[in-house]
């Protein structure tokens, strides 16, 4: 298993900067996302890490070698495309079968990896067919078997499943997931998917501007995000503003627009005063009994002004004087628009954001 590792990594085009002195380890056998809306330069990143384009500075290493200028061919990747990138004059094993004849590998050893490939993106029954005549999913798992055949140090792929529909998606997430784990193989991973990132990464960074904001495992990306971008991309969240009044204990407290809030999850570098904001999960706001609630912090009254009932779910929107909140709710009870709900927060899900 081969760890990757990036240093200082910038790239330039012309006055622009589509990627700005990136550093980042990526551990050995670890399924790893770039995530960040179109233009955040992620793309640029995986093509500098497969070879398809040299860094402006900066350096790029595979375990101990440098291979910050190596070219493609001769860095031992594979990649799956957006557009699976298939040859349909080609049957599916022709196409997983490519790579080894390149790289002239015998008949024998080839013949067998081909067909454990194929079984393992159970595809052996379609081995004869062209590429054409499968569906998108199919193609998706032709491409990943074509990449993985070769048993490459490092794992790449753009978007894979944009081109897919909805369900197939979802179907496609773990089988991914499981095929890169199973294999051992470092794998890069850039979508703009939330969702993806969150259910199928061992570890994500958030770009935004050419620059990584925030890296680290998905649970903790959402649940302790960063800053106000990193919240807002990663999931829904409420954003309340409030004033640092003193401490409870480990705990800040605020004074908000919702009423006094405690805090147990903010910046070790959080300044003394002053004004900071909050990000607060729609489905961290719980719906409970006044009489419960009582003496507990992070009680208050809200407004229920919209609901929208999905059956397991319900989506609340509240009113807490000027301030505007979204709640989740599980298994919902019924409720009215305009009732007067009690809510509460756990210290632990209020997370004052750094900027």
């Amino acid at each position: 298993m081969t760890p990757i590792k990036l240093r200082a990594v910038t790239k330039r085009f012309g006055e622009t900067t589509a990627v700005d002195a990136i550093d980042l380890d990526i551990p050995a056998g670890d399924l790893f996302f770039l995530l960040g809306p179109s233009g955040c330069g992620k793309t640029t990143l995986l093509r500098m890490i497969a070879g398809f384009s040299d860094p402006t500075s900066g350096t790029i290493h595979f375990g101990d070698d440098d291979v910050t200028h190596r070219p493609s061919n001769k860095r031992d990747t594979g990649m799956v495309f957006q557009g699976y990138a298939l040859w349909p004059h080609m049957t599916v094993r022709q196409n997983v079968r490519f790579g080894l004849e390149v790289r002239k590998v015998k008949k024998a050893e080839m013949n067998q990896r081909v067909d454990e490939a194929l079984a393992n993106v159970q595809l052996t029954p379609y081995a004869e067919r062209k590429t054409n005549q499968l569906s998108g999913g199919q193609q998706q798992r032709v491409a990943l078997a074509r990449a993985l055949v070769i048993k490459p140090r490092v794992l790449l792929l753009d978007e894979p499943l944009s081109n897919l529909d909805a369900k197939l998606r979802l179907d496609m997430r773990q089988q991914i997931r499981d095929l890169c784990k199973a294999s051992g193989i470092t794998g890069v991973y850039v979508t703009h998917d939330q969702h993806e990132a969150l259910s199928m990464a061992d570890q994500v960074a958030v770009l935004n501007a050419g620059q990584v904001v925030q890296a680290g495992p998905p649970a903790k990306l959402y649940r302790r995000p960063a800053n106000r971008f990193v919240a807002d991309f990663l999931g829904e969240t409420n954003f309340v503003t409030g004033e640092v009044t003193g401490t409870e204990g480990t705990s800040i407290v605020l004074d908000t627009a919702i009423g006094k809030l405690v805090s147990a999850a903010y910046p070790d570098d959080l300044p003394q005063g002053g004004s900071v904001t909050c990000s607060i999960r729609p489905e961290a706001i719980q719906l409970v009994d006044a009489a419960q609630a009582t003496g507990k912090p992070n009680t208050f009254n809200a407004k229920q002004q919209r609901l929208i009932y999905l059956g397991s779910l319900a989506q609340h929107r509240l009113a807490v004087g000027d301030q505007e909140l979204k709640a989740f709710e599980l298994n919902p009870q019924p409720a009215n628009e305009g009732d007067q709900l009690t809510c509460r927060v756990d210290p632990a899900d209020v997370v004052i954001l750094r900027d």
